[in-house]
């Protein structure tokens, strides 16, 4: 029915308004017929809610801190609803600049009596807070141990929180002074150590001056959204596959290398050939951690080098030199790359791990895998294929005649997409 004007309303029915023009109007002046105290409490409340529900949106998210409260309603209508619309938060305030990557751990006795590497693997172990991102660190460490097992079981449990220390003190990140600093805290608490602990269930039994003869190679690796940081003591290796072909990370410190020749000479030492070349005919590294009664010939300085991440990094292998001893870095990577292109796609689950003792026998027990057990999308790499590529390695070892302990991380390299919510 058609609405019915009279003559003292013809006028006002001509400029009638719409229904949406109206009901506007209505809001905003409801907003602004309140008298001032009613809008500074209206005001106050409202800015405690937004406040709250900011809060909660950026705790959860770990978002920069929450923003202020906006103003309440003006005069003016408009005004105070494009302000209410600017205080919607936004869900991609917080991202994470980095995932934890795809990690496989491998490790058998081989032919030697006695175990005496270590492995350690500490995913975001560092988090470094900015204004609108969070970045983690990731860390993987092999230890090589000789004369006894206790200053790579050291290594393990406390290099990693030197490094955090010192990472989060220097706010410049210059790895190489920070990575020196973590390693010569690790060799002087390893031979504090030894000196303190009268015994203990191993062989040498921490007897001194025996426990003098016991030391360990370190190869680090610190990977941040930007950077591979990998610091080398010893004769252990870190070998980046980058578009197919390897990318020697660490250099082996050999007796015989010329540079570390020429330093163990002018230090006073001599390098002698006893099945090899060895500081003082005793050790086939030039570089370690512990091995008191062997300094300064033997270092703990590490060598550091800091190479930028590209989209055709793949993967990283960190290995004791029961591997590289006998596999060249082309061997190795070409074996990873060709198992991890075909096992993509495979989700994660159990995995049965394999321990090779001296006598010749095998132990296998069943483990979950370390990281996700969901099935992973076609072409993603899980934790359970690096896991047996790294076990691979080990095998390929065992097969050229490996007379030494063989440890071995692969790591997942590659960017994954991250989803975020909109």
């Amino acid at each position: 029915m058609s609405d019915i004007c009279y003559e003292d309303d013809a006028l006002a029915c001509e400029t009638m308004p719409s229904w949406s023009t109206r009901r506007r109007r209505f809001g905003v002046q409801r907003c602004s017929s309140m008298s001032p105290s009613e809008m500074r409490q209206t005001q106050d409340s409202e800015g405690i809610c937004k406040r709250n529900k900011q809060e909660e949106y950026d705790f959860m998210n770990s978002a920069s801190p929450p923003r202020s409260s906006p103003e309440g309603c003006s005069e003016g209508g408009d005004e105070s609803l494009s302000v209410i619309n600017e205080v919607v938060p936004s869900k991609k305030a917080a991202r994470e600049t980095d995932a934890r990557p795809r990690y496989g751990v491998a490790s058998v006795c081989g032919r030697r009596r006695d175990m005496e590497d270590a492995v350690a693997i500490h995913p975001s172990f560092v988090r470094k807070q900015t204004e609108f991102s969070r970045a983690r660190w990731h860390y993987f460490g092999v230890y090589d141990g000789h004369g006894c097992s206790h200053v790579a079981a050291r290594c393990k449990e406390r290099l990693h929180e030197l490094v955090r220390e010192e990472a989060m003190s220097d706010e410049k990140e210059e790895w190489e002074k920070l990575m020196e600093r973590s390693f010569t805290r690790m060799d002087k608490e390893a031979v504090r150590w030894e000196e303190t602990v009268m015994s203990a269930n191993c062989k040498c039994e921490l007897q001194t001056p025996n426990c003098d003869a016991v030391g360990s190679t370190a190869v680090v690796s610190v990977i941040t959204p930007e950077k591979i940081i990998v610091a080398n003591c010893g004769d252990s290796r870190a070998v980046l596959c980058r578009n197919g072909k390897p990318v020697p990370l660490s250099t082996d410190h050999k007796p015989d290398r010329p540079d570390e020749l020429d330093r163990i000479q002018e230090a006073g030492g001599r390098v002698i050939y006893w099945d090899g070349p060895r500081v003082s005919g005793v050790l086939a590294t030039s570089r370690a951690i512990g091995d008191n009664y062997l300094k300064p010939y033997v270092s703990s300085e590490p060598e550091v080098t800091v190479t930028d991440r590209t989209e055709e990094d793949e993967f990283m292998i960190l290995a004791s030199d029961g591997l590289w001893d006998v596999v060249t870095n082309e061997a190795a990577c070409a074996t990873v790359q060709m198992y991890l292109n075909k096992k993509s796609g495979r989700g994660g689950g159990r995995r049965r791990e394999t321990t090779e003792c001296g006598d010749g026998k095998e132990e296998e027990k069943e483990k979950v895998v370390v990281g996700s057990r969901k099935n992973g999308k076609r072409g993603e790499i899980t934790d359970r294929a690096c896991t047996e590529a790294s076990v691979l390695l080990t095998k390929l070892a065992l097969a050229k005649h490996s007379s030494d302990n063989v440890s071995v991380v692969v790591i997942d390299l590659r960017r994954r997409r991250k989803r975020h919510v909109g």
